[in-house]
């Protein structure tokens, strides 16, 4: 077939919108939790930007690949990164693989043009066909976005509560904030471990905590005894544009004292902070971690349905050497 990949451009826009929009509602199809969306985020900073790329089979659209204008310091490195967002690409079923392999190919070119080295795009997580494409070019997995209902966890605990040391739930106001800072400190400092390796310094840490502390997220707790044992970050957004959506609340951190695991304990919480938040009429509860985190990928898929996989890629700094 007489494939034409070209410059993203302006004018590619509203055919780029269906061709995301008829993704997504894929994607709607295998996770019925997903909301209904009348639109697609704007793709005019993409099409602006330069950095996209379109692919044409007889005057038709069949897919398209965009990226955020590059930035600083990727994951915490020295490398100049970029994202492809969910809604950010697209491409109709026939040959999607081979169409995203040739897409990628073309702007991975550009990308390296101006130095970025770092490379994410988020894909739908049941497009085995996308997923494959970009395993296939070397990216791996490192990031999920997963959602469910507003609806109660079913769950056995092991150990009854009461037996854990009468164990209670609550929402902590600004001035209670300081009881989970050690949870926070222990997070920050498990994710710098193998082998998530998302080191931060004990000075990047301490700034971490008080930019944390000044936010506007609402905290839940697990206390016993006055004491945090296990905490849940709630905010109004995270990293898809179906987190924007009416409805939606986001749990943005979450962590457990390891020797109060398996007892039940977070799913009480979790359970204590859906009914909260379904009282207050919010309908789904979504949640993003990282696939590299053994802890969060044993447990979050219990109870929340995945609809994104967040693959990366990290090309040798020796290869822009290539390009210029």
């Amino acid at each position: 077939k007489n494939m034409e990949i070209i410059d993203f451009k302006r004018e590619h826009i509203e055919e780029a919108s269906l061709l995301a929009m008829a993704n997504y509602n894929e994607e709607r199809t295998k996770v019925t939790c997903l909301p209904e969306v009348s639109r697609i985020p704007d793709l005019l900073s993409f099409a602006d930007n330069g950095l996209g790329v379109a692919a044409f089979e007889n005057r038709k659209m069949t897919g398209f690949l965009c990226c955020c204008s590059p930035f600083e310091h990727a994951f915490h490195t020295e490398a100049v990164g970029t994202f492809s967002p969910v809604h950010a690409h697209g491409a109709v079923k026939e040959n999607r693989a081979f169409l995203y392999r040739r897409m990628y190919q073309k702007a991975a070119e550009k990308w390296a043009e101006h130095k970025i080295v770092s490379h994410a795009v988020s894909l739908y997580a049941h497009d085995r066909e996308g997923l494959e494409a970009f395993f296939t070019c070397g990216f791996g997995l490192r990031c999920v976005d997963a959602i469910r209902p507003m609806e109660p966890l079913s769950f056995t605990a092991p150990l009854p509560l009461t037996l854990s040391g009468g164990i209670r739930y609550e929402e902590l106001g600004k001035e209670h904030q300081y009881k989970i800072r050690d949870l926070r400190r222990m997070l920050i400092e498990h994710m710098g471990k193998s082998p998530c390796f998302m080191y931060q310094s004990p000075e990047e840490i301490d700034q971490c905590l008080i930019r944390a502390e000044s936010g506007d997220s609402r905290i839940f707790a697990a206390l016993s005894g006055g004491s945090a044992i296990a905490c849940l970050e709630l905010s109004a957004s995270a990293e898809t544009f179906v987190s924007e959506t009416g409805g939606i609340r986001n749990i943005c951190g979450a962590y457990c004292l390891p020797q109060h695991r398996g007892k039940g304990v977070y799913q009480g919480l979790l359970n204590h902070v859906i009914e909260t938040l379904k009282a207050e009429g919010w309908t789904r509860l979504g949640v993003d971690y990282e696939s590299i985190n053994p802890t969060a990928a044993h447990f979050w898929p219990k109870y929340f349905e995945s609809y994104t996989s967040g693959v990366v890629r990290r090309i040798d700094e020796c290869a822009l050497g290539a390009i210029s």
